[in-house]
């Protein structure tokens, strides 16, 4: 079993190594994150559309949405799709190239160009698709009630880094993958992003710098250093080669 401290303090050092590199990374990451949440957001805001009552000749009268305010929907919708769409076709391979920068982070000076990694794979629709499904996989479990979609969330953490190395691997054998991996690992995986807490409270107090130059690179590093350790362990349990 991995210890938290001590991929901790790898993951700090990797990540100070580069660290140019590494806070453009992270930050990028993390910026398209939210972007991307805003998803959710503009589906519900639009729902919040004008309720206008119009008084005309003859007490003749309409309540509802009015021209405005099938305007304001229509865009909330048309913004909804809109990051929908970037989030599958952007989101997943910028994910993936994180994902492949932290690893090689760990043992050389990658630049900033490989989060592209993912488009340049050769690969790109399979990168989609398997990282479309483990979300969609995550959000089915979710409405179990949140519980099962926090464990399949960490069931499934290791998907981006193992196809970061392996991008053309099928669907199947990715998740079969992650799920051996994790196996044993997931409450441990929990205590370790808990750990992090303290710094995100940090980053907040400083308004999001304390994140963006300091924080997010070292849980992304971190969490490098947790796929190492299991890529590692899975080749002397022989379920990979």
């Amino acid at each position: 079993m991995w210890d938290r401290v001590l991929l901790k303090a790898r993951g700090k050092d990797a990540f100070r190594r580069n660290y140019g590199s590494a806070v453009a990374v992270a930050f990028i990451m993390g910026l398209i994150s939210m972007v991307m949440s805003g998803n959710s957001s503009a589906s519900n805001a639009g729902k919040l559309t004008p309720n206008i009552t119009y008084h005309v000749e003859e007490g003749y009268h309409m309540s509802g949405f009015s021209m405005f305010g099938a305007l304001v929907g229509m865009f909330f919708v048309v913004s909804a799709i809109a990051l929908m769409l970037l989030k599958v076709f952007i989101e997943y391979n910028l994910r993936v190239g994180g994902a492949k920068f932290f690893i090689q982070n760990q043992i050389s000076r990658p630049g900033v160009d490989m989060i592209l990694d993912g488009f340049r794979s050769g690969h790109y629709g399979n990168i989609v698709l398997t990282m479309f499904l483990r979300d969609l996989y995550i959000a089915l479990w979710t409405l179990l009630f949140i519980v099962p979609g926090i464990v399949k969330s960490y069931e499934y953490m290791m998907v981006p880094y193992i196809l970061a190395e392996n991008p053309g691997m099928d669907q199947k054998e990715v998740f079969q993958i992650s799920r051996e991996m994790m196996n044993g690992q997931k409450l441990n995986a929990f205590v370790l992003d808990l750990s992090f807490l303290g710094w995100e409270i940090l980053s907040v107090c400083t308004c999001g710098l304390l994140g963006i130059f300091y924080v997010n690179p070292y849980i992304e590093a971190t969490h490098a250093e947790v796929y190492a350790f299991n890529k590692q362990k899975a080749f002397e349990s022989g379920y990979i080669r």
